[in-house]
């Protein structure tokens, strides 16, 4: 890359000039010394403080989840309060270290500690067992935490990760044709769809489809959910052959296998079957680059008829307000899968424009971290 020579960089602005005064004030040691001092100032010092110290301290705290669940604490401690040395002869491990690792719990909220000793699941940690495929995702983790480091050699793209070959259906049809690869994928998809599929159900109203095709549907856990809530519509999933063929027991299991069609394909190759007036993209688009991502848009005009309807569910970048779970979670996890990006919903609006859909509108949702929706329509061609 050319370096940048003075006299290329812009010229600072008034306000740039303003804040960058500002912030060596706020940089220097002596303020920050004052500031914690000061009657005005000491409140927000410390809330500072705190934050950069939960900022430096994030990494210990993911490792005492991920302790947590994979030492299956939550299970220990679902039928009543323990001591630590209780919990290390079932674990097999150091009292010393099962205590640090229960009074880590409690300071983060998983666990409480009684004033006997013991400790008791609290409302987070017993929450990990309800809400579905956390506990999946948390212990999967342990890839994304080793992909992230060293740092600066992940962000200057001089590492190597290793989720590219967890989810290797991204780069293509070919990348995903080990059976074992297609289940391991396809069991911590579903495991973690069905709360992403409670969630747009809740905020978007499927009454007026007939037809619903999930393209990337993988085991049917949306389809499954969406036909049981609309007992008239008509379901098709379409998705790599190793992947869509987990799907028919499933819609046995729900009843709608009479109401449900498998195609088996790749979007990338293959047409989309013709039919549909609803087609949905549940975390598909975020997997790709633009250039496919434009690409699949297209196929899904193409499909639909006039007056369909599209809808995109999926982590969305705050743009202009950054949002922690998107921007600084779900983005890193697509830099280490190698390839997609999280995207605003304006970035995918100009892209479904680009496609040829109109009446792009964001639906607002009731837990934004675990999707966000965008819906567009095919207009009826009045020429």
């Amino acid at each position: 890359m050319a370096a940048i020579s003075p006299s290329d960089e812009p010229r600072p602005r008034f306000w740039d000039k303003w804040r960058a005064r500002y912030l060596d004030l706020v940089g220097s040691a002596a303020f920050q010394s004052w500031a914690a001092r000061s009657l005005f100032t000491r409140a927000a010092a410390k809330r500072d403080g705190e934050r950069l110290f939960d900022l430096v301290a994030g990494f210990t705290y993911s490792q005492i989840l991920q302790a947590f669940v994979a030492l299956d604490l939550p299970h220990h401690l679902r039928a009543r309060p323990a001591y630590p040395a209780e919990l290390a002869a079932k674990i097999d491990a150091p009292e010393r270290r099962i205590s640090v690792l229960c009074q880590a719990a409690a300071s983060l909220g998983l666990l409480t500690r009684l004033r006997d000793g013991r400790y008791a699941l609290a409302r987070l940690g017993a929450a990990i067992n309800g809400v579905g495929g956390l506990r999946d995702m948390i212990l999967h983790h342990d890839i994304l935490y080793r992909d992230l480091g060293p740092a600066e050699g992940f962000f200057r793209g001089e590492t190597d990760p290793d989720l590219a070959r967890f989810w290797p259906y991204v780069f293509g049809a070919a990348a995903a044709e080990d059976p074992a690869t297609a289940e391991r994928y396809s069991h911590l998809m579903s495991e973690t769809q069905n709360l992403v599929s409670d969630e747009i159900l809740a905020s978007l109203s499927f009454a007026k489809a007939q037809h619903v095709m999930d393209i990337g549907g993988g085991t049917g856990v949306f389809l499954a959910a969406c036909a049981r809530a609309h007992p008239d519509v008509q379901v098709t999933l379409f998705d790599l052959p190793q992947v869509a063929a987990l799907a028919q027991d499933r819609f046995e299991r729900a009843g709608i296998a009479a109401r449900a069609t498998i195609v088996s394909g790749s979007f990338r190759d293959d047409p989309l079957p013709i039919g549909p007036d609803l087609i949905t993209l549940i975390r598909v688009l975020y997997d790709h680059e633009d250039e496919t991502v434009l690409r699949l848009l297209k196929s899904v005009h193409a499909a639909l008829p006039e007056g369909g309807k599209i809808v995109i569910a999926e982590p969305m970048s705050g743009g202009q307000t950054p949002d922690r779970s998107a921007d600084a979670y779900f983005a890193l996890y697509c830099m280490a899968m190698g390839t997609g990006t999280v995207r605003s919903a304006a970035q995918i609006g100009e892209l479904l424009s680009k496609a040829g859909f109109a009446r792009v509108s964001p639906v607002k949702t009731g837990r934004p971290f675990v999707t966000r929706i965008v819906t567009a329509e095919k207009t009826v061609n009045k020429s």
